[in-house]
């Protein structure tokens, strides 16, 4: 049985500034993700699991029209109060599944799906819709963080030696090389990789951010001076874009595969009324049936 969380907000999400290694991870994130989708004038881009649509209001303000989408009513309410404040012109908000999107095929000149597809019960199936939606020669930009990466490594070895070598007990609460309760899939470069090779032509693979999380790492580099501190997250990072296996994320962006290769992973009937009207987008919409995968 599925189960999804319609009503899901932000409450379980790492907080992006409370050290300085989350803070550099989440802006590099952010600034690398967008920078993939090109937005600009006469663009259209879909943000896929908006959430409470900061990126889609990123988006917006360099001049492409954006849409997000996103199941969660709360999340979708609160992107919508957000835009009513908006001066300028707010991008366009629908709920919607994300491997059921409800939008005709080459609707877009880029998809980004940010921090959110190892949330979803059905990724590659995501990946697919991604790529339908999205034009010939346009891109889908999937960043997702890596459980294979350098810090998740060195932190399970330490707790191994820890554990079986010096015989003391577990330590309490999840450590941040576990999949969390909200995801369903435990993304590392070579799983990505299968995945979106199925339905893109992989033009981009880089990494993001390196030894994040380790408490070690977190803490002498919040004693470091501020340019120090910055000049050696830089540095790491640097590593990280050309050995994305040890990344903390992955960066992965492709053009659509025409036609795509059949998903591994099989449809199963779950909620229509997601289903985006018209009015909602300004774009042309196509019938769902059955959309099935959470999206955010």
């Amino acid at each position: 049985m599925r189960v999804v969380d319609l009503d899901r907000d932000m409450s379980d999400v790492i907080p992006t500034g409370t050290t300085r290694d989350s803070a550099f991870l989440f802006e590099r994130m952010t600034t690398a993700t967008l920078a993939a989708a090109r937005p600009a004038p006469g663009r259209r881009v879909l943000d896929v699991a908006s959430g409470f649509g900061q990126d889609a209001f990123a988006l917006r303000r360099s001049g492409a029209e954006v849409v997000g989408a996103e199941p969660s009513l709360r999340m979708t309410g609160w992107a919508r109060l957000q835009s009513a404040e908006q001066k300028d012109a707010a991008p366009h908000w629908v709920r919607a599944w994300s491997d059921a999107l409800p939008f005709a095929d080459a609707s877009f000149d880029a998809v980004v799906c940010k921090g959110a597809l190892d949330h979803f019960d059905r990724p590659e199936l995501a990946i697919a819709e991604m790529a339908r939606v999205t034009r010939a020669d346009g891109h889908v930009v999937l960043a997702v963080a890596n459980f294979g990466s350098l810090a998740c490594r060195l932190a399970r070895f330490a707790d191994d030696v820890r554990e079986r070598a010096l015989g003391r007990p577990p330590r309490r609460g999840r450590r941040h090389y576990d999949v969390p309760a909200d995801h369903f899939t435990r993304f590392e470069l070579g799983l990505l990789r299968e995945q979106a090779e199925r339905q893109l032509h992989v033009t981009r693979l880089t990494g993001i951010s390196l030894a994040w999380g380790l408490p070690a790492w977190t803490r002498s580099v919040g004693r470091l001076p501020e340019g120090v501190a910055q000049a050696v997250l830089e540095g790491l990072d640097a590593i990280a874009r050309r050995m994305p296996s040890l990344a903390d994320v992955i960066l992965l962006v492709g053009r659509p595969r025409r036609p795509a290769l059949p998903p591994l992973a099989e449809p199963v009937t779950s909620l229509a009324p997601l289903a985006a009207r018209p009015a909602d987008t300004g774009l042309a919409v196509q019938p769902v049936g059955a959309p099935s995968g959470a999206g955010g």
